[in-house]
């Protein structure tokens, strides 16, 4: 997957090197302003934001404490440029919640590495949590806001975990969010789509079951919301690389 980094500077100019200097590794918005920026937030999945402290409006200080305190958006990482060197706009950038602060001029190879830090820790992340049966989704949280917001969504789904068809627009509803908010938040968020969120939930509840070892896995395949034992080994095997029967065999109790 090709990730998306939004670039917000009110400099044509700018807006244009950056988009050459980072296009050919990802997919690139421009704005010139925060309420530009505002927009294409509420209607494309971004992974990273590049930032000019300087905009017309609100500036850039301001558009990153906004989007760090909007549970639709705090995931999303931020790289603040700025020309102003002092101590205490460095320290206005930390406390605004910007994740990089990188003062004018710089590098492309240096912003490129920032970028590239902060994206691929996130993407190992992702990927340790999408593959570790008993690894908790909070685990993806890079704020408090985003820890609540994953433990409700986790809650709601295990509540619900029977169901083999849990409805994506009543979890949305659930989460306070519109379906293409929701969407983008969890993809943004996770890597994954709501359907494959719960699906991994279900998994983990299963794997925590097989631990118990005291359900058969057809038993343990209807609890989680699966309509076939089949179905679910399959999934089983895809997300942890190993079957439940062998999973269940490499748990010290089962030795």
């Amino acid at each position: 997957m090709t990730e998306s980094i939004l670039v917000v500077d009110d400099n044509r100019e700018i807006l244009e090197f950056l988009s050459e200097v980072l296009g050919d590794t990802y997919k690139i918005h421009l704005a010139e302003s925060a309420e530009i920026a505002l927009q294409v937030m509420d209607t494309e999945v971004i992974q990273l934001i590049v930032l000019d402290v300087m905009l017309p409006g609100m500036d850039g200080f301001e558009l990153c404490q906004l989007v760090k305190s909007n549970v639709e958006y705090c995931h999303i990482p931020i790289v603040l440029l700025t020309s102003k060197n002092s101590h205490r706009s460095h320290i206005t950038g930390l406390e605004a919640g910007a994740d990089a602060y990188i003062r004018k001029p710089f590098s492309p190879e240096f912003l490129q590495v920032q970028i590239a830090n902060l994206l691929n820790n996130r993407l190992k992340i992702k990927a340790h949590f999408a593959t570790s049966p008993f690894e908790d989704v909070r685990v993806m949280a890079h704020s408090k806001t985003d820890e609540t917001f994953l433990k409700q969504l986790d809650d709601y789904i295990r509540k619900n975990i029977q169901d083999s068809q849990i409805d994506i627009d009543k979890l949305a509803e659930h989460m306070n969010m519109s379906r293409p908010t929701f969407y983008r938040k969890i993809k943004s968020l996770s890597a994954l789509s709501p359907k494959e969120l719960i699906d991994i939930t279900r998994l983990k509840k299963a794997a925590g079951l097989i631990a118990e070892n005291a359900y058969s896995l057809a038993e343990i395949s209807r609890m989680v919301g699966y309509s076939t034992q089949s179905l679910f080994s399959r999934n089983f095997q895809k997300h942890f690389k190993v079957s439940p029967n062998e999973y269940l065999k490499s748990l010290p109790l089962a030795k």
